[in-house]
């Protein structure tokens, strides 16, 4: 098979899944609604199950469920007859996903639900189904084709059913009202919870660790300041220990090309940059990232009310935890 056989193989996929998923903006309606509302006034838990390809994508929809706000976890549907539906209660709410709607090990569960009146919502691709007719609520992610060409093997049906997933998961997190400090709290370990639970003062150098000259250092001194604390800057300190400029490596190399040899002679004053770029402690690292970002610089100060310097914070620091 030639190379440009298999662009458009791949071609003719993305566009099946992509019309299957665009074919679901008119089947929403009440149905849609009363299933979020149903799931928003739950009080307890929601209970996603499905079989093969159908279990693999409830996987990810009860995560992204938890992850927005909306506790939930999988249920296995053979487990589930052979004793897990212990885990399950009258205030839980079940989302059952099948393309059938007709999934043996699905349609075992209808009498257990019903007769502990536990809310049943269907995901399906026939809404004429078994299951969808047995549902409080029924949600239809029928599509017109699978991507594959035997029309077998679920490809536009798993992604039509996984964006109805996100649909629910997000139209929830908006009722909530959450907002991306809310969503952390479900990340602390990764990425998203460095990146918003993260502040300066937790990455930030201080005490002995800040480089430090006065106005009147001499150059020589600065540089060995600068080198002893391998910070590539030094913070200028007036004679009130105030903040009041910054030498960094870039003002260095500068120097050099200007006053060459004489560099070395002057103080610490005559080199540095005036009135540095600083940063509240309290402030976010990922913050500090945008400034550095923004002024292409390396590090920022960090003072307190009174200009005195308690701390440093370099980019390597923030790129070290994770946060970009």
């Amino acid at each position: 098979m030639s190379m440009g056989n298999i662009i458009n193989i791949a071609k003719k996929v993305l566009k099946t899944e992509a019309e299957a998923v665009n074919s679901l903006i008119e089947k929403l309606g009440s149905n849609f609604e009363n299933a979020v509302e149903i799931i928003y006034q739950c009080r307890g838990r929601v209970v996603v199950t499905g079989m093969g390809k159908s279990g693999i994508v409830g996987k990810k929809i009860a995560a992204t469920l938890a992850s927005t706000g909306t506790p939930a976890f999988f249920l296995h549907p053979a487990e589930a007859t052979h004793g897990d539906l212990g885990m399950v209660t009258s205030d839980d709410i079940i989302i059952a996903i099948s393309n059938s709607g007709e999934t043996e090990e699905i349609i075992d569960l209808i009498p257990f639900l019903k007769r502990f009146n536990v809310k049943l919502i269907s995901i399906t691709g026939n809404p004429e189904s078994s299951l969808s007719k047995s549902a409080d609520l029924a949600l239809d992610v029928s599509v017109k084709e699978e991507a594959c060409p035997f029309g077998i093997v679920p490809t536009a049906s798993t992604t039509a059913t996984m964006a109805m997933g996100d649909a629910i998961a997000v139209a929830l997190l908006m009722k909530r009202g959450l907002k991306e400090q809310d969503f952390a709290f479900f990340h602390p370990g990764g990425r998203i919870g460095k990146k918003l639970f993260v502040r300066v003062k937790d990455l930030m150098h201080t005490g002995d660790e800040i480089p430090s000259v006065s106005m009147r250092t001499p150059m020589s001194k600065t540089v060995v300041e600068m080198s002893s604390k391998r910070l590539g800057h030094t913070v200028v300190l007036n004679d009130k220990g105030c903040i009041v400029g910054i030498i960094t490596d870039g003002d260095l190399r500068r120097g050099i090309e200007k006053w060459g040899g004489k560099l070395f002679e002057m103080t610490a004053e005559e080199v540095m940059t005036k009135n540095p770029k600083t940063i509240s402690e309290e402030e976010l690292a990922a913050k500090a990232l945008s400034i550095m970002e923004s002024y292409s610089i390396t590090a920022l100060v960090v003072p307190d009310r009174d200009r005195r310097v308690i701390g440093i914070i370099h980019l390597h620091d923030i790129l070290r935890k994770g946060i970009v």
